[in-house]
């Protein structure tokens, strides 16, 4: 244990021992308060951070011990249900002799050093996480991934990350070989099955031989943990790093302040594990002692989820918004969420009339957050605080979060600008290293003393922020500035749009005008189109300023999105304009 924690916990543990013996009562849980106590103050900034810092090793096996000191409540740390009902649990102790056992898979099969890198391209396995534990006990820097990648995707990644492994499951294996060979800096594939195949190993095999002995490696709080693939919405994606400290603490006071976790809560994130945002609960949930729930989700259900929610105690839940504008088509009255009390929502705005369909039959309030692969959580309503329908809430800390213009200069309340982190003169430790090996797009996301977000939005005088869209989403009509957000909520209220995506189509005297794609409720489906068009753009006309109305709407079944369930407004958009 890293010497600035083994006092505060050495310490604590030898006081509440002392207090035992003295009184006959059971050890007041002081350890636990003043560790979690210490990751928040330096999660807030308050405190400076270790120079040497490991999640798995100065959080993870603090919990474990925490476990065996009876200082936590007997929940699981890790829970999965797989789509047939079978069942893991982990407590932290089990957690780490098993993140343990595949640490020495990691050196001794593979043959990984720290500063290694290797590509993590699983389901909603149990293994993701015990890898992702066992990357950090190593210093392997892990790169997630999505498991719909395609050849063309994995060439690319493999390629300009010069990752040494791999590991994945049999649906992508094959698509691994017919590209590695491309791959030249590939060295290993590590295959979790339980059958083998020619030229990989076999994790599980590995693993139930591995030793539980371990020594977690040294890292240095800025030394690289993880790099993500951002979406490349403009030109190839992009590589961002991130470090020991950055997310492994980043997420500690958003975990507690927004996410609202405690050791008895038990968390469960529908997100792919391919995406930011399984980092984000993972960093969020286990710092603050909480059950990280997984289901294996083999696909994307309403009422699969609502009964999920009714037979499991989850007590915290988030998705992204798209999904909650399914459940909320759902007769909510119908199911009784015995455990549920808190409920978040990020990755994409959140309509106002989603949030209040949802309040309405369950009782539960949306709490929605925002912020990005580059950071964590900029902004948040969080619990407690008064909620204003259809802005994402007030500023986290660490951030200075201001509304720019294009040269970097503050905005006044009201006016729309460019969503910004102040990075100078000091850079939060909760931020990404750069973009690896391009530094010119790390200079352009700059301005002045501030980081740029490419997202729009306004802030109000209370300080509340209110989502406008990306800056490539921004619809440019006769020189006036649409956001895509806005007309989408306002069509949200209507009862014949179920969903729907606003982009901008080309125009031979406006440039660009607005147009909408929506999926229709089951009852419209039958309705005169032509007819509904004219409704549904009196609507928005007479809700919202005329000229955002939608002069182009298409009627479609289904909406382009993400595996993650957020909208993908660009392929429509380039499907617009013929790129």
């Amino acid at each position: 244990m890293r010497p600035w924690l083994r006092g505060l916990v050495l310490q604590a543990l030898k006081n509440s021992r002392r207090c035992c013996r003295s009184h006959g009562q059971p050890p007041p849980p002081l350890v636990l308060q003043k560790a979690v106590a210490n990751w928040e103050a330096i999660s807030l900034g308050k405190q400076p951070m270790p120079e040497y810092f490991n999640f798995a090793h100065d959080v993870l096996d603090v919990w474990s011990q925490l476990e065996k000191d009876g200082h936590r409540p007997p929940n699981p740390a890790f829970w999965w249900v797989s789509g047939t009902g079978a069942e893991v649990k982990w407590s932290f102790e089990e957690l780490g002799k098993q993140s343990r056992k595949a640490a020495n898979v990691l050196t001794g099969a593979c043959g990984l050093q720290p500063g290694d890198r290797m590509m993590l391209v699983l389901p909603r396995i149990p293994e993701w996480w015990l890898v992702s534990v066992a990357c950090m006990r190593t210093g392997t820097i892990m790169i997630p991934g999505i498991s719909q990648l395609t050849e063309k995707d994995l060439k690319y990644r493999l390629q300009s990350s010069k990752a040494k492994a791999i590991i994945t499951s049999d649906s992508l294996a094959q698509r691994v070989d017919a590209i590695s060979g491309d791959c030249p800096s590939l060295q290993t594939k590590l295959l979790v099955s339980d059958s083998s195949r020619p030229g990989w190993l076999n994790f599980r095999e590995l693993l139930r031989e591995a030793s539980t002995e371990h020594n977690c490696v040294r890292t240095k709080s800025q030394d690289p943990m993880v790099i993500y693939f951002t979406s490349g919405t403009t030109g190839t994606p992009k590589m961002i790093e991130h470090s020991h400290c950055s997310y492994g603490l980043g997420f500690v006071a958003s975990g507690r302040r927004w996410v609202a976790l405690t050791e008895s809560d038990i968390m469960w994130n529908t997100t792919d594990t391919g995406w930011v945002k399984a980092a984000w609960t993972l960093f969020s949930a286990w710092p603050n002692g909480s059950c990280i729930f997984v289901h294996e989700l083999p696909q994307v259900d309403a009422k699969f989820i609502l009964n999920t929610l009714c037979a499991f105690p989850i007590t915290t839940f988030c998705c992204v918004p798209t999904i909650f504008r399914l459940l909320v088509q759902e007769d909510l009255t119908r199911y009784q969420f015995q455990s549920l009390r808190h409920c978040l929502t990020g990755g994409e705005a959140l309509n106002p009339d989603v949030r209040e369909k949802w309040k309405q039959q369950t009782g539960l309030e949306l709490h929605e957050g925002y912020g990005q692969s580059e950071t964590v959580v900029i902004c948040a309503n969080t619990k407690g605080m008064k909620i204003k329908s259809g802005s994402m809430g007030k500023a986290s800390l660490p951030y200075d979060v201001q509304i720019v213009d294009d040269e970097g200069n503050i905005l006044p309340p009201g006016e729309e600008g460019n969503i910004a982190v102040r990075i100078r003169p000091t850079r939060p430790f909760c931020f990404f290293n750069g973009y690896l090996d391009n530094p010119e797009k790390t200079a352009r996301s700059e301005q002045g003393d501030f980081y740029i977000t490419g997202d729009r939005a306004h802030m109000d005088k209370d300080g509340y922020i209110w989502f406008k869209g990306r800056n490539d989403d921004v619809i440019n009509s006769s020189s006036y500035r649409i956001g895509p957000v806005e007309v989408e909520s306002v069509l949200a209220e209507h009862p014949a749009v179920l969903e729907s995506a606003v982009v901008s189509s080309p125009d031979p005297i406006r440039g660009e005008v607005v147009k909408a794609f929506i999926v229709l409720s089951p009852e419209y489906t039958s309705h005169d189109p032509e007819e509904l068009t004219r409704e549904l753009q009196d609507h928005v006309k007479r809700v919202t300023a005329p000229y955002k109305y939608p002069r182009k709407v298409a009627f479609v079944s289904e909406l382009p999105k993400t595996v993650s369930g957020k909208l993908q407004r660009g392929k429509l958009r380039s499907q617009e304009w013929g790129k």
